[in-house]
């Protein structure tokens, strides 16, 4: 994930959005470097009155002639939409105009490569600051202090913003690089040198002025919601079962929803374990209902029965004194049971409230909902939504949900979804994958010393591997797991993964793996482009998509191979069958922030019932059909919902634009053929793929070789 930025928690390139640069801490998500668009129709200026703006253009003509008129009348216009009575008045906004719109196509060149270097460094120190400010919340340190909390809600970056309209640099940049439409980048992108692509995005760092407080409220909001889903584990030796059984073992903890979910997938091959994949989910529907109690979570001091909802203190075990009891070993106060308040939904409510308190700010994408999905990802939310649904209602998935009935031997129950027997792992028990991996790998240090032969397995060149590796530092994780990309070129990128005192776990090495490849994209994107203000990828979904192919090979960089001749086949319809499952993930993301701007006043309480309402309508429309259940709340458990401000969606975009990827490298050198791709930048989407792989994001490849799959496995 990646976290885990003003519009925190895009996860947006720094280089495009300096208020973001704090919250890069909070999303692991590697995924900060992506584009950002801006959608822009000039507005009428309040301060500047048009008739004003055509006589600077009218005299402008006089003196220079007609070569630059229209682009001069658009950077004027641009200036306008911004200028406030204390930057100025008319005549001194006419002479500011007069004075700094730069001619010179050279000069101005020149300028542009100057601002590019000096927004580098600062996005970078930013990044830098922010990083250091929450890394006791975010890195395994020991006992996280009161102060912990307070430094990391401090923004470096808030006053960025208004800082350099005051100071009439963000000015200059706007009276002479202009600001384009989505549909201007998508009509003109493909025609343009790399210099107008870098002097775009440069334009794009000042196509808002949010005010620093209303920027450090955003960020005050994420970093709260983002300490809360990193503290919220549960103790699964500590359930019991109805007969007081602990069916799962000793020392196990698992955070919501990561761990949760991928214990439930690692069931399916064992044989007893669809007792113990039932308990998993009740615990779930807890966590969604909010009717989990309180004194359960994060606490290895208490048992819970989860038939009853008891709690209970936890007895002295091997002489382990658990909280709950005093230091000889007594019992303490009693437990209540008292159910958690809804505080889940409680930071999903601040996180809109914050977000929206920028909104007018932004008067052409007046909602969180148009920033993501036109700034950020650049696709419109609808092309989106029709991408998702071309999964989620295809034939070739109710095939795959069939076959996934046979295989088991029996009806589909609601977390299949999570159905992991596709994978070549299936046949391995997750106790021998911990074995391995904790033997491989028992500590941090252990993994950070084998990168270089995870990348020489991958296929990349020694020299290759000693750079990528120079640049990369592993972090013990006190959350799941998560990618930071580095600010500048001289720094490096963290990779945060969760390492027990035994060692790492499957779990923990499998996340690693995938944060291990946003990281690389990372380093290439920032460290081997042409220019650092196209740093990154065109959205998160590209950079989550290197992730899923370094993730797919996990047990192969374990020396583990599957024999199986299927084994083709069989990965077409494990992949597909998560984007499904994600797809209906993200397609509530997004339907809840539509329901939260259409019921902006509701209260916790509210917004939870509207969550659970929409998970399971969204359940009955793309799920019951071929589960043959209705009413499953399942959907809503994902932690993304609550710190990752409509991050979702780049999940399965993510996963279609993988699918292309490994079609296209099939035949070719990853390594190489990844370096390449990761050179293009922040293009848009389609402009990028079309020259990574020769065609724009498609689903149709996906459900072909699914089709074909399913064919070859039911003949």
């Amino acid at each position: 994930m990646n976290v885990p930025g003003s519009d925190p928690i895009n996860l947006k390139t720094a280089f495009r959005m300096a208020n973001v640069l704090s919250l890069v801490l909070i999303f692991a998500i590697s995924i900060w470097f992506a584009p950002i668009g801006v959608e822009v129709t000039m507005a009428q200026s309040t301060h500047v009155s048009d008739s004003q703006i055509m006589t600077l253009v009218d005299e402008f003509a006089s003196t220079h002639g007609d070569g630059e008129l229209e682009r001069y009348e658009r950077g004027v216009r641009q200036v306008a939409r911004f200028w406030q009575e204390d930057d100025g008045s008319p005549d001194q906004f006419a002479q500011f105009c007069g004075e700094n719109y730069i001619v010179d196509i050279q000069l101005r060149q020149q300028t542009a490569d100057r601002f590019e270097a000096t927004l580098a460094s600062i996005f970078g120190h930013f990044r830098e600051l922010g990083r250091d400010l929450s890394w006791h919340l975010a890195v395994e340190t020991g006992p996280i202090l009161p102060i912990d909390y307070t430094l990391a809600q401090y923004s470096p970056s808030a006053h960025f913003s208004e800082d350099m309209f005051r100071t009439k640099i963000a000015f200059i940049v706007l009276l002479n690089f202009p600001l384009y439409t989505l549909e201007e980048r998508l009509e003109l992108g493909p025609t343009w040198t790399r210099e107008q692509w870098a002097q775009a995005r440069l334009a794009e760092n000042f196509s808002s002025r949010v005010p620093p407080e209303v920027s450090q409220k955003i960020t005050e909001a994420y970093i709260t919601a983002d300490t809360y889903i990193a503290d919220y584990n549960i103790y699964m030796h500590h359930l019991l079962t109805p007969d007081g059984n602990r069916p799962f073992p000793r020392g196990m903890k698992l955070i919501t929803h990561w761990n949760l979910r991928d214990e439930l997938k690692a069931l399916y091959s064992e044989a007893d374990g669809l007792p113990l994949q039932k308990m998993i989910y009740r615990v779930m529907k807890r966590i969604i209902h909010q009717d989990i109690p309180a004194a359960v979570i994060n606490n290895p001091g208490v048992d819970w029965k989860l038939s009853t909802n008891e709690v209970t203190i936890a007895p002295i075990v091997d002489g382990d004194v658990p909280s709950g009891r005093d230091c000889e070993g007594n019992p303490g106060d009693a437990v209540s049971n008292e159910r958690e308040p809804d505080a889940r939904y409680e930071h999903l409510l601040n996180g809109f409230l914050a977000q929206r308190g920028a909104d007018k700010y932004f008067p052409d994408m007046p909602t969180h909902i148009d920033r993501r999905f036109q700034r950020d990802r650049e696709m419109p939310e609808k092309k989106v939504e029709q991408i998702l649904t071309s999964i989620l209602a295809s034939e070739t998935v109710a095939g795959i949900g069939r076959l996934i009935e046979k295989r088991l031997g029996r009806k589909l129950l609601p977390f299949d979804i999570w159905y992991d027997g596709f994978k070549a792992r299936a046949s391995i028990g997750e106790d021998e994958l911990d074995r391995i991996v904790r033997k491989k790998y028992p500590t941090v240090e252990a993994f950070q010393a084998d990168l270089p032969g995870i990348l020489k397995k991958l296929g990349f060149d020694d020299s290759t591997a000693e750079f990528l590796v120079s640049k990369i530092e592993v972090d013990p994780s006190r959350g799941a797991g998560h990618a930071m990309g580095p600010g500048r070129r001289t720094d490096k990128a963290r990779l945060r993964t969760r390492v027990l005192a035994d060692g790492m776990d499957y779990k923990g090495y499998n996340i690693a793996i995938h944060e291990f490849g946003h990281n690389v994209e990372q380093v290439f994107s920032l460290n081997r482009i042409d220019h650092t203000l196209l740093r990154g990828v065109p959205s998160t979904a590209f950079t989550e998509a290197f992730a899923f192919i370094f993730q797919t090979r996990d047990l192969e960089l374990l020396g583990l191979t599957n024999e199986d001749p299927d084994s083709e086949h069989l990965a077409v319809l494990d992949e597909i069958w998560g984007t499904y499952e994600i797809g209906g993930v993200a397609l509530v993301d997004m339907r809840v922030w539509n329901w939260m701007y259409d019921h902006p006043d509701a209260d916790a309480g509210e917004l939870k019932d509207a969550v659970i309402t929409i998970a399971k309508d969204t359940w009955n429309e793309f799920f019951a059909p071929l589960f043959g259940i209705r009413d499953i709340e399942l959907l809503a458990i994902y932690s993304h919902m609550i710190d990752g401000a409509l991050y979702l969606p780049s999940y399965p975009i993510g996963s279609i634009i993988q699918f292309q990827l490994e079609e296209y490298m099939k035949t070719k050198n990853l390594a190489e053929e990844m370096e390449r791709m990761c050179r293009l930048g922040s293009i848009t989407p389609d402009l990028w793929m079309k020259e990574a792989v020769g065609s724009p994001i498609s689903t149709e490849p996906m459900l072909q070789a699914a089709r074909k799959a399913l064919d070859a496995l039911t003949e």
